[in-house]
């Protein structure tokens, strides 16, 4: 799993699941552009990987079109995109905003669609992109319906982007329940939750930034694997 010399874009790279991903990059030898919205954001997760001269950032809305133009310009030398950037809308149907609905759309769907047409003539020869979906598209939770369906249009998307982007690889990572800052923010009591989903798991714990990291650089450095999910769910999709 070597990335040495590799140049690798995490988009979402400012926290989480994007975090854990540079992190593992990066261990393995590889540069790392952290790409997002806010850079501040991005500057204080640049220098908690200690990156030194192999790490950069850029912001960028990868919803817009010029943006994702302009990241692909900045950084002529890629080889591997990873995308894990959401704006997840959690509604129940009868009451869902279409705004929210939208900008969910936008942040996984348009945004798949302008990275693989923008992205997969300027990687170079061995590289790859990777998305993100989730288990919501296996066992969506009541409020959950449209960041399901986005996952599941990713699921199909990638194979295929597979198809006519090839030989660039194309996949995507199906996370389930990941420790991450995300769920500081939702106003729920996370310890006892993380504890009561930890138990149904045949893995018996929640998952890590660590772990979808190790997952991401098996798709980045496999050469043989395309237009697949890999899951990293611990078994949340069977319980």
């Amino acid at each position: 799993m070597d990335l040495t010399n590799r140049t690798v874009v995490v988009l979402g790279g400012g926290s989480g699941i994007g975090l854990g991903i540079a992190r593992a990059a990066l261990a393995n030898g590889a540069r790392i552009v952290l790409g997002g919205r806010t850079r501040e954001k991005l500057d204080r997760a640049l220098e908690s990987l200690d990156a030194k001269e192999r790490g950069r950032c850029i912001s960028v809305d990868i919803t817009r079109e010029a943006d994702v133009v302009r990241l692909f310009e900045s950084v002529p030398d890629v080889d591997h995109v990873v995308v894990t950037a959401a704006v997840l809308a959690y509604q129940p149907i009868r009451e869902f905003d279409m705004e929210a609905a939208r900008r969910t759309i936008d942040s996984k769907i348009v945004a798949a669609l302008l990275i693989a047409k923008h992205g997969g003539a300027r990687l170079r020869p061995g590289g790859s992109i990777t998305f993100t979906t989730g288990v919501a598209t296996d066992r969506p939770s009541p409020g959950g319906a449209v960041v399901g369906a986005v996952n599941g249009a990713i699921d199909c998307f990638i194979r295929g982007a597979a198809s006519e982007l090839a030989p660039i690889r194309v996949n995507a990572l199906s996370p389930g329940w990941v420790d991450t800052e995300l769920w500081d923010t939702m106003g729920t009591d996370k310890a006892s939750r993380f504890a009561a989903m930890a138990q149904r798991l045949p893995t018996g714990r929640i998952g890590t930034p660590d772990d979808l990291g190790h997952a991401a650089v098996f798709l980045m450095t496999n050469g043989f694997t395309t237009g697949t999910v890999l899951h990293v769910d611990g078994g949340h999709r069977f319980v």
